[in-house]
């Protein structure tokens, strides 16, 4: 995924591309004066210095980003007054978006480095109070500009038409234009508007508090392991701890861990139906029919894809099935649970270093030719990746390409593995993208979907593993790719689209006024988490105490955010089967994909590269791939006798 770290979403909004947000809530006032400390890199890296990313091509000190802060809140106020004068006639309306995308392309800007500097040490107060800063003002420049949609609208589609051919001024919002008619039936007063913007704090409340108490405020249990080593089973500690090699430990985390969850179910189901209810709030005041109608108009997914997801998912879970039936056999477990998931395969004793990554990647990703190749020589040493962990650091790992002017930003928490490795080619995927879109396309449609996004950095991934599986010293080693190529389609295809046949189920019930509650959730997430996994079949077994794994989850409070990695992944797949074949005219097709940005809707891009997205075949190349790994993990087994 783009971000890598659960709360931390790119967030795109009808007037401006790909801004990297957190959630507008919890704000401060802002900071007395603006200190910048630089945050230690991990001293037991002789090369940790030389890969710490470079904000000054942002703001050369923080003192600037400051100047900047202060004078862009002085532009907000302009950009509400522009109001007055906007229908005047088409030059005028061309004069007004300048204005306005000219503050948020600066807000973009200045996001980016208070993000990315309160990212390096979490730590640091005055980092966060700058972001504190970026947050406020960001929230402000949308209340002074909720007025715009109704003020096209009001114009009226002949009107608004009549302009774009006469105003060569207009050329660049046009998307904009045809979108916002588009979103007309969808659209309130501006009164109306301004007010639901500034309920935007207010509706994201349930998420903040989920966040908050789960990963501050409960109280997590501590349990010995057979090593004798005593752990606090916090979220981080369970996602270390279920992949332990002992089955009992694992059994123990899970009990442990999910009992801890299970203890506050009442409490995570409240606040989940308050998301729910936020939720309803927009679909009830934008007059949708329900809440998933409303979740993919604002990008025009036919709900169609959705609904093809989840049925060819349900199709493919024989091939899941198969897959848990190997997993079994090579950790010679006969009775398989659902805690015997996680522990990898096969291990690799092998280093993969942040200058090998990058040059593996390279090579991997030879087949999408040489303007992808030179777009990703740029930044590699550029300044534009944060590498390795360090005291405060956040964890996980994004891509920030919101600075439109600048250049993207990876952060990562490379631990010289072959997870770092994969990671590096997926952020990077993002990164050569943002390059790609932001060259081509000028500001107003150069941020991208996540349908598309996360295609990019998906066939990366998959290029790359691809490559070491073919290149693998040993048996072992091969085997170990191939199995972390399964279980990247296990979690990012069949549980990323479980979690979102689970969403839809859960919105159906706040549309029909449904009461949602703890002991109602844990009972449909067992049913589905069930049947899945082949519990019935006797593939796997999941314990009833599971069932509340829901409250685990934090993407429930996204809305409809999930189902986009599965649908991506299985294109990621449809154009690497092709693109790997020497398809040369589908590689081009993929690379105009990206270069197009956010020019046209995600399911228009996609078609127009030949894949689509509401038919079978979109899915094909995913379940063809997966059963061909199984296929050569089992004559390898076989070969060894095992």
């Amino acid at each position: 995924m783009s971000t890598g770290n659960e709360g931390l979403r790119f967030v795109r909004r009808a007037m401006a591309p790909a801004v990297v947000m957190l959630s507008l809530a919890t704000l401060a006032a802002p900071p007395a004066a603006a200190q910048d400390p630089a945050p230690a890199p991990d001293a037991t890296r002789p090369d940790a210095t030389r890969w710490v990313w470079n904000l000054a091509d942002l703001y050369a000190t923080p003192e600037a980003w400051q100047a900047e802060h202060d004078r862009l809140k002085g532009q907000v106020a302009e950009v509400a007054a522009l109001e007055a004068g906007f229908a005047q006639g088409p030059e005028a309306m061309a004069a007004a978006f300048d204005t306005i995308w000219t503050a948020y392309r600066a807000m973009s800007r200045l996001y980016s480095y208070a993000s990315l500097r309160a990212d390096e040490d979490v730590r640091v107060a005055e980092n966060q109070a700058r972001l504190q800063q970026a947050r406020m003002l960001y929230a402000q420049l949308q209340v002074a500009t909720s007025w715009i949609d109704p003020a096209i609208i009001a114009l009226g589609e002949p009107t608004v038409r009549g302009w774009l051919e006469q105003e060569e001024g207009l050329a660049d919002y046009a998307f904009y234009l045809e979108n916002v008619l588009r979103r007309a039936p969808h659209t309130l007063s501006p009164e109306a508007e301004a007010i639901l913007a500034g309920t935007s704090q207010l509706r994201s409340s349930p998420e903040n508090t989920r966040s908050l108490f789960f990963n501050g405020e409960l109280p997590w249990p501590e349990v010995t392991l057979s090593t004798g080593e005593t752990v606090t089973l916090t979220p981080s500690a369970y996602t270390l701890h279920r992949a332990a090699p002992n089955r009992a430990d694992r059994q123990l985390v899970f009990d442990t861990f999910f009992g801890a969850i299970a203890g506050f179910e009442s409490t995570l189901g409240a606040t989940l139906d308050g998301q729910m209810q936020a939720l309803q709030f927009e679909t009830r005041q934008r007059k949708f029919e329900g809440s998933l109608d409303r979740a993919l108009f604002s990008e025009a997914m036919p709900v169609a894809v959705y609904d093809r997801l989840i049925g060819e998912v349900n199709a493919a879970l024989p091939t899941l099935h198969r897959y848990f039936r190997l997993r079994g056999r090579m950790l010679e477990v006969e009775d398989l649970s659902y805690m015997d998931i996680y522990p990898p395969l096969v291990s690799l004793d092998k280093v993969f270093t942040i200058e090998e990554s990058i040059a593996l990647t390279r090579r991997a990703l030879a087949p999408l030719g040489e303007e992808f190749i030179a777009a990703y020589d740029e930044g590699v040493e550029g300044g534009w990746i944060h590498v390795y962990p360090q005291p405060g650091k956040r964890a996980g790992a994004y891509m920030s390409g919101s600075a439109y002017d600048v250049h993207p930003y990876v952060l990562l928490n490379h631990n010289d593995d072959y997870e770092g490795a994969s990671t590096f080619a997926h952020e990077y995927g993002h990164a050569v993208h943002s390059i790609l879109a932001n060259r081509a396309q000028p500001y107003p449609t150069a941020g991208y979907s996540t349908f598309i996004a996360e295609s990019a950095s998906i066939m990366n991934e998959q290029l790359l593993s691809a490559m070491l599986i073919r290149e693998a010293a040993t048996p072992d080693e091969k085997l170990f790719y191939l199995g972390q190529a399964l279980e990247m389609i296990r979690g990012t295809y069949f549980r990323q689209a479980m979690f979102g046949e689970i969403e839809r189920e859960i919105n159906a019930l706040a549309d029909a006024g449904e009461p949602i509650n703890g002991e109602r959730l844990t009972a449909l997430y067992l049913e589905t988490l069930r049947r899945y996994h082949g519990h019935d079949a006797g593939v796997m077994r999941v314990d009833e105490a599971y069932g509340v794994e829901w409250g685990y989850i934090p993407h429930f409070f996204y809305d409809f955010y999930l189902y986009q990695y599965a649908t991506s992944i299985a294109a990621a797949s449809w154009f690497a089967e092709r693109i790997v074949g020497g398809d040369e005219a589908t590689t081009r097709a993929f690379i105009d994909m990206l270069k197009a940005g956010g020019s046209g809707h995600p399911f228009e891009l996609m078609r127009a590269a030949g894949l689509d997205l509401s038919e079978a075949t979109a899915h094909d190349a995913l379940e063809r791939r997966m059963n061909a790994i199984m296929d050569e993990m089992e004559a390898i087994l076989a070969e060894q006798g095992r």
